[in-house]
C-alpha cells in the first residue's frame, strides 16, 4: 500500500520545526521513520503534515555530562551500537540496542524516535524505563523535563503536546562493577518482542542486593517496572532462590492477550526470561561472566 497524501517539510532548526507543528492541524513529526512509515503505508496514520527532523544537527549527539549520558533524540540506533562510551557507561543498553529489528533498520530508526511511538514490545523504551531516564521535550512555552516513568500515556501514546518535540535522552550510569542483562523472545529475530526483560543489578561489599531494577516490556500498554521482583531482592543474599523468587514476581504482572500470545503466555515468558536475565546479571555484578 501507499501513505496517504501529505505535505512534507524539512526544518533546518528546532524552532523552524515548532513552528511548523503549530500552524499545521494534523502533524506527525517524523524521526527514524521506522515504525511511522509503515504505520502510513497500512492507513494506521494519516497527518496532513510530516515535519522531518532529520536536518536539525543539533538534535544528534551522544556525551557524557554532569554524570549522565545524553542523547540527542535524532542519534540513529547504529551510533548507540557502535558507541564505546555506551558500552562502557550503560552495558544494558548496548546489549539491548543489537535486538532492534536488523542493521538496515538501526541505520535509520532513532532513540527519539523508538521512545515516542513507544510500542509496546520495543527495546529502547524499556531499557529508558530500567534506566530511570529522563526526557527532555521542547516546545512554544520552553523546555521541560520528563521522568521516564511519568512519560507513557496509553498504549502508544506519550504525555507529549501536539507541538511538543523531544530534543534529548538522558541516563544516569551504575556504578562500575553492577550487572545487567536484557534478553527477549520473539517468533523471528528482528521481529517485535513478545516479552524482553531488563535486569540491573548492584552488590555490596558482601554479596547482597543493594539495588535493583527489573523491566518487563512487551506484557503492558508500556514498559513495566516489577516493583515486588525489586523489593524481593533488595537486601537478599544474591543466590538463586532470591532470584527465583524475583523471578516469579514477574509472573505476577497484568499481561496483555492478543492473536500472538495469550495473557498466560506472557506471563510465563515474563518469569523464565526474567530468571535467565537475573541470573546473567547477577554473575555479571560477581564478576564470573563477561
Amino acid at each position: 500500500m501507499k501513505p496517504p497524501a501529505f505535505a512534507y517539510h524539512a526544518p533546518g532548526t528546532l524552532a523552524e520545526a515548532i513552528a511548523l507543528l503549530l500552524r499545521n492541524d494534523n502533524a506527525r513529526v517524523l524521526a527514524g521513520g521506522q515504525t511511522l512509515m509503515p504505520m502510513l503505508n497500512l492507513r494506521i496514520a494519516s497527518p496532513d503534515h510530516l515535519v522531518d527532523l532529520g536536518r536539525i544537527k543539533e538534535l544528534a549527539y551522544i556525551r557524557e555530562e554532569h554524570g549522565e549520558i545524553a542523547f540527542g533524540a535524532m542519534t540513529r540506533q547504529r551510533e548507540i551500537e557502535r558507541s564505546e562510551l555506551v558500552r562502557q557507561r550503560i552495558p544494558l543498553l548496548a546489549e539491548a540496542v543489537r535486538w532492534i529489528g536488523h542493521r538496515q533498520t538501526r541505520n535509520r530508526g532513532t532513540i527519539g524516535g523508538s521512545l515516542c511511538h513507544l510500542d509496546p514490545s520495543a527495546e529502547l523504551p524499556a531499557v529508558a524505563m530500567a534506566m530511570d531516564a529522563t526526557l527532555r521535550s521542547v516546545g512554544p512555552d520552553g523546555a521541560r523535563d520528563i521522568a521516564m516513568k511519568d512519560f507513557p500515556a496509553g498504549i502508544m501514546t506519550t504525555v507529549l503536546a501536539a507541538q511538543e518535540v523531544l530534543t534529548e535522552i538522558r541516563m544516569r550510569p551504575w556504578p562500575a562493577g553492577h550487572g545487567w542483562a536484557f534478553l527477549e523472545y520473539a517468533r523471528r529475530r528482528g521481529d517485535f518482542a513478545v516479552v524482553s526483560v531488563c535486569a540491573l543489578l548492584q552488590l555490596d561489599a558482601s554479596g547482597r542486593v543493594e539495588r535493583a531494577s527489573v523491566t518487563l516490556g512487551g506484557v503492558g500498554t508500556a514498559p513495566v517496572r516489577v516493583a515486588e521482583a525489586e523489593r524481593s531482592l533488595t537486601g537478599m543474599p544474591c543466590d538463586a532462590e532470591a532470584i527465583e523468587r524475583s523471578a516469579k514476581a514477574c509472573a505476577t504482572v497484568d499481561a496483555l492477550g492478543d492473536p500472538y500470545a495469550p495473557s498466560w503466555y506472557r506471563k510465563r515468558l515474563a518469569e523464565t526470561l526474567s530468571l535467565r536475565a537475573l541470573a546473567l546479571a547477577a554473575q555479571r555484578a560477581q564478576g564470573t561472566s563477561r
